[in-house]
C-alpha cells in the first residue's frame, strides 16, 4: 500500500508502474495543475481532483461526488493502466488527495495501488529528480471495464438509518474546529453529522508526512471503533476526499471493510431536513 521514495525512483522507467500526481487545493482549484506544470516526478500524469477524481455536481450530491465508474476506468485506461499495472499516487498534503485515487481505483477493480510515502515533500527533501516534461500517454486499448464494489460505500440514507444504532460508527476526518462547527470555510452550514466521532486525518501522519507505524494506527483505530464490526464503520469529511485518507490508514493497519460516505458533509447539508450537531 505504501511505496518508498527510493523504490519509486528505481521504477521510474518501468512501464508497468503508472504514476499520478494528485496535488490540489480545495480553495484554489487550479493550483494542482499549476504546480504540476512547474515540476513533477518523471513520467507522472496529472490527476485532477475536480474532474478525474470527481463526477458531475447537481447541488444535492456534495462538492466531490464520485465519478461514474466507466468515466474513471476510462481515465486510467487513457494513461496506460491495465490490470497488471502498479498504480502509484502522490500529493503534497499527506496523501489526502492521493488516497482518493487509491480508493477509486480499488472501487473499480484495481488491486495494485499504492501511495508514495511522504509524498512530494519527502521526494524534494531528498533532492530526487523532477521534470517539467509532460509524458506521452500510452492508452490501454481494453478500456478497463470496471468491476465496481458497491459494498465499499454508504449513501446518505444508510447514514440516517444508522444514526441511533450503537453498533454503527461514523468517523469524520476533518480538522477538529470544523467538526465542532467552530468554523466552516467551505460549506454553507457548520457542524457534523449527529453521532459521528472525529479523527483528523493528520493524526495518521508523522511530522514529515510519512504514515505512522502500523501498530500505532491499529491501536488507535481499535480504541475508537471498540467492538463494532468493521463493515459497520463509515467515514466522512467535507466532500468524500479526506475520508479516504482515514480509510487508507485503517486498511494499512489491517482493519479492512469500513465504508466511505462519499457525499459527506457537503451532501448532508444540502438537505435542510437532515439533522446537524455542533460541539464534541
Amino acid at each position: 500500500m505504501l511505496v518508498s521514495t527510493s523504490e519509486l525512483e528505481s521504477h521510474l522507467n518501468d512501464p508497468t508502474w503508472v504514476i499520478f500526481d494528485c496535488r490540489h487545493d480545495l480553495v484554489d482549484h487550479g493550483k494542482g495543475a499549476k504546480l504540476y506544470a512547474e515540476s513533477h516526478l518523471a513520467g507522472a500524469y496529472f490527476a485532477s481532483v475536480e474532474t478525474a477524481l470527481a463526477g458531475s455536481k447537481n447541488g444535492r450530491n456534495g462538492r466531490h461526488p464520485l465519478p461514474e465508474p466507466d468515466q474513471f476506468a476510462s481515465f486510467l485506461a487513457l494513461h496506460g493502466v491495465n490490470k497488471d499495472s502498479r498504480i502509484i499516487a502522490y500529493d503534497d498534503a499527506g496523501g489526502l488527495y492521493a488516497a482518493r485515487l487509491w480508493w477509486l481505483a480499488r472501487w473499480v477493480g484495481f488491486t495494485q495501488v499504492a501511495l508514495l510515502d511522504g509524498g512530494w515533500q519527502k521526494w524534494i527533501s531528498e533532492r530526487r529528480a523532477v521534470t517539467t516534461e509532460i509524458p506521452v500517454a500510452r492508452p490501454n486499448a481494453t478500456k478497463n471495464a470496471p468491476t465496481v464494489d458497491t459494498n465499499m460505500l454508504w449513501c446518505a440514507d444508510d447514514v440516517l438509518r444508522r444514526l441511533e444504532k450503537s453498533d454503527s460508527l461514523l468517523i469524520d476526518a476533518r480538522a477538529v474546529d470544523r467538526f465542532r462547527g467552530q468554523i466552516e470555510p467551505v460549506d454553507p452550514v457548520a457542524g457534523h453529522i449527529p453521532g459521528a466521532v472525529n479523527r483528523f486525518f493528520k493524526s495518521n501522519l508523522n511530522s514529515d508526512l510519512t504514515l505512522r507505524p502500523v501498530m500505532d494506527l491499529h491501536r488507535e483505530f481499535v480504541a475508537l471503533i471498540g467492538a463494532r464490526a468493521l463493515e459497520d464503520v463509515g467515514h466522512s469529511c467535507g466532500s468524500g476526499i479526506t475520508a479516504c485518507a482515514n480509510i487508507f490508514a485503517m486498511e494499512y493497519a489491517g482493519l479492512s471493510g469500513s465504508k466511505l460516505y462519499a457525499g459527506s458533509w457537503s451532501e448532508w447539508v444540502s438537505d435542510p431536513l437532515r439533522p446537524v450537531a455542533r460541539g464534541d
